[in-house]
C-alpha cells in the first residue's frame, strides 16, 4: 500500500522493524537501511538499474533478507515543491512495486539530500571516484534518515 504522507504511513507499520530508504534515480538505485529500532539509517548499497521487473527482483531479495517492514521512497520535488518528470518516474515505480509486495511504501521529499550527501562526503575527503560510487547509497541514508526522525517525532508526540 502507498502512503502519501509519513504520518498515514506511521499508522499501518508495525511499531519495531527495519526500514529501507531508495534513492531511485535513472541509472542507479541508492539503498540504506535502518536498524529494526529506526534510529540509524545506514547506507547500504547501490543497485545498477536494469529494467523493472529486475530492479524490483533486486529489492525484494533486500526486504526478506533484512526482514524490512516497510520502504521509503525520496520523492523528487522541484524547489518550488512542485513535481516534475522525475517525481512521476518515482511514483510509478512505487505503483509497480506495490503490486509485488504487501509492504507500506511511502515518499519522503528528497530536495537537497544529495547536495547534503555531497557535502559529507567531501567533508569526509572521499576521493571523486569514490564519491561517485556511494553518492547515491548516502543520499538514501539522508532520505531514510529524515523519514525514521519524524517517525520518532510523531511517536513521541503521540500520534503513533
Amino acid at each position: 500500500m502507498i502512503f502519501e504522507d509519513i504520518t498515514e504511513m506511521a499508522e499501518n507499520l508495525p511499531r519495531m522493524g527495519a526500514l529501507a530508504g531508495l534513492d531511485l534515480g535513472t541509472k542507479t538505485i541508492g539503498v540504506a537501511v535502518s536498524d529494526s529500532l529506526r534510529s540509524v539509517a545506514s547506507p547500504l548499497k547501490v543497485i545498477k538499474r536494469r529494467k523493472f521487473t529486475l530492479d524490483a527482483e533486486d529489492l525484494l531479495k533486500i526486504v526478506a533478507e533484512r526482514s524490512l517492514t516497510g520502504l521509503i521512497l525520496g520523492l523528487p520535488r522541484n524547489m518550488d515543491g512542485s513535481e516534475g518528470p522525475r517525481a512521476q518516474s518515482t511514483r510509478a515505480f512505487a505503483r509497480n512495486l506495490s503490486r509485488l509486495t504487501d509492504l507500506p511504501i511511502g515518499f519522503w521529499d528528497e530536495r537537497l539530500s544529495t547536495v547534503a550527501a555531497e557535502r559529507a562526503l567531501l567533508e569526509a575527503d572521499t576521493s571523486r571516484a569514490r564519491r561517485a560510487e556511494v553518492i547515491d547509497q548516502v543520499a538514501a541514508g539522508y532520505i531514510l534518515q529524515g523519514a525514521l526522525d519524524r517517525l520518532r517525532h510523531l511517536g513521541q508526540s503521540g500520534h503513533v
